[in-house]
């Protein structure tokens, strides 16, 4: 049985229409219109448990939109969302106590308070029995090496600090699902790289649901199995990150390092997209011309020093589908 099931999914919102100049202005105090916006428009998508799952878009797509209704906060215009058996805006306090939610650019430690004193408070709002809460904090102190900044007000952690300390105060109380919206917004490499490590052991360890909004397509690649695609409120794209790489990344490039710099370099179903001095890019096609075809031309014709292929990468085949759509 799915944990998540989400079925004709809607949300509209009212924008008021300003008029202009002062009469228009005055005519709108008096007579107010609206434009109607559809957010998210007719959204369908199952999660199995254990899931991993990158829900992306761009600006206004309907993304975060569709993670308030998940979560509760907002109440669709249309449509029905189950979320392990509850209709979560209905049952606001009871799908609250079984999910964590963690928004990149806002906290829910306390300010002020050192970061164990906000533990110790999200373990009184959680009702969380005291071996439990012992088991879970020392868990994730020693995964996300918590224990040199426990006692430091949450106003002078880092940016990567607070993120590791928003992960556990999310994950204390045991849920069963994570709502993460751009968790690693700001984050330097190393700091990436730890929330992504920690995501992938939780979930292998925990089993726990883990949905990714994110902007950093590079923590889609790293951490999801799934992708779903959202553009203008509807989904276009929902499978394997890998099925979307071969079906619409076919584009495949060679870095070629010349012996010297050739003037005229001609392949047949190759393009010379790029050169630099006696470094070439050459790109093809994985459906029509394997990578050994293009080789053994270049090695026939040419004198080679060093070589390498390069897959596509996920963020310029979702950038591709934006600007050209699905039928490219």
């Amino acid at each position: 049985m799915p944990i998540i099931t989400v079925e004709h999914l809607s949300k509209n919102f009212k924008v008021h229409k300003r008029r202009k100049g002062f009469w228009g202005s005055l005519g709108s105090a008096i007579s107010r219109e609206h434009d109607i916006i559809k957010a998210v428009d007719n959204v369908n998508f199952t999660l199995e448990r254990g899931e991993l799952v990158g829900y992306i878009g761009a600006n206004g797509a309907g993304k975060s939109t569709t993670i308030k209704m998940l979560t509760g906060i907002l109440v669709p215009t249309s449509g029905h969302i189950d979320v392990m058996g509850l209709t979560p805006y209905h049952r606001r306090k009871e799908n609250a106590r079984r999910i964590g939610v963690v928004f990149g650019q806002r906290t829910q430690l306390w300010w002020d308070l050192p970061v164990i004193d906000s533990f110790e408070l999200l373990k009184h709002i959680y009702e969380i029995p005291d071996s439990r809460y012992k088991q879970n904090l020392e868990f994730f102190c020693e995964l996300l090496q918590l224990h040199p900044f426990l006692s430091t007000p949450v106003r002078k952690l880092s940016l990567g600090q607070r993120m590791r300390c928003d992960l556990t105060a999310a994950l204390l109380h045991n849920p069963e699902i994570l709502y993460l919206d751009e968790p690693t917004i700001g984050l330097d490499v190393v700091a990436k790289e730890q929330v992504r490590q920690f995501l992938k052991q939780i979930n292998a360890e925990r089993q726990v649901t883990v949905i990714l909004t994110t902007h950093d397509l590079n923590d889609v690649e790293q951490v999801c199995q799934r992708l779903i695609i959202i553009d203008s409120g509807k989904i276009i794209y929902d499978g394997g990150i890998d099925v979307l790489k071969k079906q619409y990344g076919k584009t495949r490039m060679l870095i070629v390092d010349l012996a010297q710099p050739y003037s005229d370099i001609q392949l047949e179903g190759v393009n010379l997209t790029r050169r630099e001095e006696n470094r070439i890019w050459l790109a093809f096609d994985r459906d029509t011309l394997p990578a050994s075809e293009v080789i053994a031309q270049l090695a026939a014709r040419y004198e080679i020093q060093d070589l390498t292929i390069s897959e596509p990468e996920i963020e310029e085949i979702v950038r591709r589908i934006y600007k050209f759509g699905m039928s490219q």
